[in-house]
């Protein structure tokens, strides 16, 4: 009778779960990984068609512009290391330095004083975004580069008074070259504000409150814990921002900043090959913005090291809480 008893027990408490095939299922699929796959991959006809067209019209494309009888590759050849090509290259990776470090400066500031709980710096770090990022760069690179239009003097005065302590002259002061970097700058200054702000926003609340409760200053809370840790997030876009500026640089050539495109209209203007010199600019410029481009990755690389790691961690770790339930 005892017998009985505990094997209807038994049969009672071995009722099929219905989850039981899931897990089976899944169980197999994790045995049966490690073995060679017994279906035949399928063939995507398709990709292969798309793939040979489109290599067969950039072949023709590039044949077709290389067997050009209007584009003379020795006057290519001959530009491409030219002097004044190089003069104008050099003139252009300074003006994207200088505008970038300018930016980054500034940007940081006012992304500071879109954080800060002041509502005047909160007003003015909105009222700067708002203008340079809402008006041309090319309207804001001609203004500069006229500004003794509005100001022939540049002068350091007392306010709301006529006593001058120091003036020159706004051409002296304000060159084609100086008026470029500052547009560039400015405008620039407006995207990586934005750029900044999002970064340190990113950053846990818990690292700022673990600082305050230290007893940190708030620049030192900004700079030696939020900053180091946001870098992550803000490196990506603004590596992207500094190679479009890069790239915005030859929009200074309407005011003869002396950059890469400004010399080569120069030359164009004087031996009317005015498609080869633009071939020229155009290979340097993919020159250098390859090299930025692989700066920038390498950078990024090394700033997502732990981080790679912890998310496929963390990845893995839930797919096989998935698979255990």
């Amino acid at each position: 009778m005892a017998h009985s008893l505990s094997d209807a027990r038994s049969s009672a408490t071995s009722v099929p779960d219905p989850n039981d095939n899931e897990n089976l299922a899944e169980q197999n699929i994790g045995r049966s990984a490690g073995l060679p796959e017994l279906v035949a991959p399928q063939r995507h006809l398709g990709r292969w068609a798309a793939a040979v067209f489109v290599v067969l019209m950039l072949a023709w494309v590039g044949y077709s512009v290389y067997t050009n009888p209007s584009i003379d590759h020795g006057a290519i050849s001959d530009f491409m290391f030219s002097g004044a090509i190089l003069q104008g290259l050099k003139t252009t990776l300074i003006l994207a330095l200088l505008a970038g470090l300018l930016s980054i400066a500034l940007g940081t500031v006012i992304a500071l004083f879109r954080l800060s709980g002041n509502p005047v710096l909160t007003a003015v770090a909105q009222g700067y975004v708002w203008v340079f990022r809402g008006t041309p760069l090319l309207v804001q690179i001609l203004i500069l580069g006229n500004f003794s239009l509005f100001y022939p003097e540049l002068a350091i005065v007392v306010p709301f008074t006529d006593i001058t302590l120091v003036s020159a002259d706004t051409n002296s002061i304000l060159t084609m070259f100086t008026a470029s970097v500052l547009a560039l700058g400015l405008h620039d200054a407006a995207y990586m504000a934005e750029i900044i702000r999002s970064g340190i926003q990113s950053v846990d609340k818990g690292q700022t409150e673990a600082s305050r409760a230290l007893g940190l200053p708030g620049w030192v809370m900004q700079t030696r814990v939020v900053l180091p840790q946001a870098l992550r997030v803000i490196i990506p876009p603004a590596g992207n921002n500094f190679i479009n500026m890069l790239k915005m640089t030859s929009l200074v050539a309407v005011i003869a900043g002396g950059d890469l495109l400004t010399q080569a209209q120069n030359l164009s203007a004087a031996n009317l090959k005015t498609i080869e010199l633009l071939l020229v600019a155009s290979a340097w410029y993919l020159i250098v913005v390859t090299v930025f481009s692989v700066g920038q990755m390498m950078v990024e690389k090394r700033l997502g090291r732990g981080y790679s790691r912890r998310s496929s961690r963390t990845a893995v770790s839930l797919r096989l809480r998935r698979i255990s339930k």
